[in-house]
């Protein structure tokens, strides 16, 4: 079957998607929130899904976040805006400024960095840990074996919000037992949020209990070229 033609169009489809899926698996859809990743996706490409009443994004850099959605921001002030991608210490200031909140927290100098930079600016945003479910060593995240004490760090060093978990499975791997191991460290440190689950695994994912999933290329099309920084 052909893809809907426009983005807003394919939108539409996502979001019934995810509600056959919930009923599915006996879950309410309006537990499972939609987070268009518009990484790579200039401020012409974002506006029609904007324009359709999606308000939850996701970016994977600062600065290509922190050049396109001020002004998009500006026409439509109620987005919540979350990095999805990896933190550098040194850019911290800015993602607290640009986004509401950091979903990608996974390394103690991140941590740390994030705490100052919110103490300094009078200011909290939650956090959500990634978690390295497959140990794999290009990926960014936290061992799971070490997310429970690095949770307990940033909660209790740090002060930090800690609200849920991201991660992302490896490629080549069914992400069920994954999403299952995620689950199992939420529900231990009493975490609400559940990111998991992308494009083509997030049917998966509502099965496992995702309360988040994030999709780009069912909604934007073909990802491009990220812009040169």
């Amino acid at each position: 079957m052909d893809l809907p033609a426009t983005s807003d169009e394919r939108l539409d489809a996502v979001l019934a998607d995810i509600a056959r899926y919930a009923k599915r698996n006996d879950r309410d859809p309006a537990d499972i929130a939609l987070m268009a990743v518009s990484k790579t996706k200039s401020a012409e490409d974002i506006r029609p899904v904007l324009a359709a009443g999606h308000r939850l994004f996701g970016e994977n850099k600062v600065q290509e976040a922190a050049e396109k959605w001020p002004d998009l921001r500006a026409a439509y002030p109620d987005v919540t805006l979350a990095l999805i991608g990896p933190l550098q210490s040194n850019k911290a200031r800015q993602a607290i400024q640009v986004f509401d909140r950091i979903d990608s927290v996974d390394r103690e100098k991140i941590a740390r960095a994030l705490a100052r930079v919110m103490q300094e600016e009078d200011c909290q945003i939650p956090i959500l840990v990634q978690v390295n479910t497959g140990e794999e060593a290009q990926k960014a995240g936290v061992a799971p074996m070490e997310a429970d004490a690095f949770m307990a760090f940033c909660r209790e060093e740090c002060g930090l919000d800690v609200q849920g978990l991201q991660c992302i499975p490896p490629a080549d791997d069914h992400p069920a037992p994954h999403f299952a191991l995620l689950g199992k460290i939420a529900a231990r440190n009493d975490l609400s949020i559940l990111s998991m689950g992308m494009s083509a695994d997030y049917d998966a994912a509502i099965a496992m209990g995702s309360t988040i999933v994030r999709v780009g290329t069912a909604i934007f099309g073909a990802r491009t070229l990220a812009p040169k920084q």
